[in-house]
Formats: structure tokens, sequence, C-alpha cells
């Protein structure tokens, strides 16, 4: 698989239910490792729809078929204003949420080439800093991010847990 078969574009209201098929296996995938990330309602159906409805929804395709989704905020993300450490940057960022790669492509790297896919869509729009947080227990998350050379921050918090965040600066 080359990247340049892979797409990153904009998810539609219409995929919605492949993208919750994807996101549904991704939280059964967690409860299996014993996470209990992603284990009590959240994301859902709604929040893949309001993703798509604010521009977050992604969706990572090869001939058509969703790989992987991922809401993909240029904005400010209200969690990481309260850190227990200290961010690479102040400066404008993009925020990575909701990762889930379709059970038909696990093991392939596609969430790492959706991250690459990702840096370049930041690039593109003058942003030179990624932020992004992973529960503790998320094996899988934090290889690609220590793969991909991501800097550990320190501690946010979400829906009342800790998450390890992480920062890369692409400039």
């Amino acid at each position: 698989m080359t990247s340049t078969e892979l797409q990153l574009r904009k998810a539609t209201l219409s995929e919605v239910p492949q993208i919750w098929e994807i996101l549904q296996d991704a939280i059964e995938q967690r409860r299996l490792e014993g996470s209990k990330q992603w284990q009590d309602g959240y994301p859902n159906e709604l929040s893949i729809e309001n993703d798509i409805n604010n521009g977050f929804g992604y969706v990572l395709i090869e001939n058509e078929s969703i790989l992987c989704y991922a809401a993909i905020i240029f904005d400010k993300e209200p969690a990481y204003e309260e850190i227990e450490g200290k961010w690479l940057s102040d400066g404008d960022y993009v925020v990575v949420h909701r990762v889930a790669v379709s059970k038909l492509a696990k093991g392939k790297g596609v969430a790492t080439k959706l991250f690459q896919k990702i840096e370049d869509l930041a690039v593109q729009q003058h942003v030179d800093s990624i932020k992004v947080d992973t529960n503790f227990d998320n094996v899988p998350m934090l290889k690609i991010l220590d793969r991909l050379n991501y800097t550990y921050c320190g501690e946010v918090y979400f829906r009342g847990g800790a998450r390890r965040a992480y920062e890369k600066k692409l400039a």
C-alpha cells in the first residue's frame, strides 16, 4: 500500500454508518485489551455527526474504501488549556481526536499514514503544531506517537479522566 493511493478528505453524513461501524470495532478492541477508554457510550454516532457538521470529521480512503476515521480540529481544545506539565508551544495547533482504523486495515500502518497526512494538512494550513491525547493504556496509539516523534508533555483531563498529552512541532 503506497501513500499515493491513500487520500485524506472530509467525511460526509452519508458515511456515518460506515464510520460508526469502524468506531464500534475500535471500542470493542479497547474493551478486549482491558481498557476503560471509550467504554461509557462515547464516542457514538452523534459524536461522528457533530464532527462532520462542524467540519472536523475526516476519513482516510483507498479506492473509495474508508480505512480510518479521525476528528481533525483546527481550533483550541479547551481541555488542553490546563495541563499537568508543559506544551512545547503556545501558538496555533491542530487537535486529533477519535482515531479509529477499520479492522480490514489493522496492522498495515494505516494510523501512522493518517498522522503523516494530518501533518501535511497542518503544514498546508500554516499550522506548525499537532496536539493529541490518549489513554495511558492505549498501546497502539502510544507506539504510533513514539514512532512519529511526538513529545510527551504531561497529563490533561477529559471527561473526568487523566490522559497522556503529546505534541509535535512541524517547523
